[in-house]
C-alpha cells in the first residue's frame, strides 16, 4: 500500500490483520465509517482505517466489549484521561469478579471429579447428581 494512498476494504484489512468480514462488521456495529461507493468505483478507505481496527482489536483483546469501545473511540483524542481511566477500572473490576468465579468453579469442578475418582461412589455420579439437584 502506498504512503497517502487511499485503500480498499481489502488493503484495509490486510493492514489491520483482520478478514473483509471484520471490517464490514465492524461497520455494521458503527465502529468504523463506511466510506460512499463513487459511481461505478470501488469505495476507498481513510489512511486511519486500519489503524482504527487495530485499536478495536487492541480493545477486544484487553477485554472491552464492542459496546465499551464504542466509548472508548469518543476519548481516542487522548485528551480525557479521567474518563478512559473510569472506563478501565471498571473493565478491571469485571475482570476481577469474573476472575473469582471462575477460580470458584474450579474449585467445585476439581471436587467434584475427586468425588467421581475415589470410587466410593459407584452408583451415582456425583457430577451428574450434583447438576441435577435442585437448587
Amino acid at each position: 500500500m502506498k504512503l497517502n494512498a487511499q485503500p480498499s476494504i481489502g488493503g484495509v484489512a490486510k493492514a489491520a490483520d483482520v478478514n473483509v468480514e471484520t471490517i464490514r462488521y465492524y461497520q455494521r456495529r458503527g465502529l468504523l465509517d463506511e466510506p460512499s461507493r463513487p459511481l461505478g468505483g470501488q469505495r476507498r478507505y481513510s489512511a486511519s482505517a486500519a489503524t482504527r481496527v487495530r485499536f478495536i482489536k487492541r480493545a477486544q483483546q484487553l477485554g472491552f466489549t464492542l459496546e465499551e469501545i464504542k466509548e472508548l473511540l469518543l476519548l481516542e483524542d487522548g485528551q480525557s484521561c479521567r474518563e478512559t481511566r473510569l472506563l478501565a477500572e471498571r473493565k478491571l473490576g469485571l475482570i476481577e469478579r469474573r476472575i473469582t468465579d471462575l477460580m470458584r468453579m474450579r474449585r467445585s469442578l476439581r471436587g467434584l471429579i475427586a468425588q467421581c475418582a475415589d470410587g466410593k461412589r459407584p452408583r451415582s455420579c456425583p457430577i451428574i447428581a450434583t447438576l441435577s439437584a435442585n437448587l
